[in-house]
């Protein structure tokens, strides 16, 4: 899988792609990963990329021209254009699923007040990692890009992502380590048994309880 990340701040990412998982799975050739500053794309003599918005307001707003030029010069008949916006569908491990089949992924960062709507009728996606604001499309692309690469094949051990949070829409259930006791706080009981059904049927109950409770 390729994925394309575009953004005029290219050194959000410059830790990302050299630790853990994601580092691991460059290194194996599972992934590739290029970081692209579309201002790069801007034909203003001062690589202009956002302007005043039409009919009055706050903020700028992302200019057409440098985002259209710069996903036409990427984008195959594999691409698929994902646009990181707070008014977008929101981001869940379906989505994550779907897009770990892909072959490419262009991830575009907003920042500012905005694209300037027409940038729409080039991207597949609008996704938003949740209902807050943040100052740019950076984090979300992170986001996106580390719970995509991890379901690809290679990446992680496959009974790990088998038992992971939410692949049957549930929490993941507690899970506990030696000691058995600390500071007077003990594993439950069923866990020492041995008894692999009664271990099962504990943690099914433990993640229907917990979903139910954070939902």
């Amino acid at each position: 899988m390729k994925i394309s990340i575009l953004t005029l701040f290219p050194n959000f990412f410059s830790e990302f792609t050299k630790e853990s998982i994601i580092k691991r799975a460059i290194e194996k050739g599972i992934v590739d990963i290029e970081i692209i500053n579309f201002r790069d794309y801007s034909k203003s003599s001062n690589n202009q990329v956002d302007d005043t918005p039409y009919g009055g307001g706050a903020g700028m707003v992302l200019m057409c021209q440098p985002i259209f030029d710069c996903i036409e010069s990427i984008k195959t008949e594999n691409s698929t254009v994902i646009m990181l916006t707070p008014d977008g569908k929101t981001y869940n491990q379906k989505i994550a699923k779907e897009l770990s089949l892909k072959k490419h992924i262009i991830l575009l960062c907003g920042h500012y007040e905005g694209f300037d709507e027409r940038i729409k009728t080039i991207v597949d996606y609008e996704i938003s990692i949740g209902n807050f604001i943040l100052t740019g499309g950076e984090i979300p692309a992170m986001v996106i890009a580390d719970s995509v690469i991890r379901l690809l094949e290679g990446v992680i051990n496959k009974e790990s992502l088998e038992v992971e949070s939410f692949n049957d829409d549930l929490y993941d259930y507690p899970v506990y380590t030696k000691p058995a006791v600390y500071k007077g706080l003990k594993v439950p009981e069923v866990l020492l048994s041995g008894d692999h059904k009664k271990i099962a049927e504990y943690r099914k109950q433990e993640q229907l309880k917990k979903s139910k409770i954070n939902k």
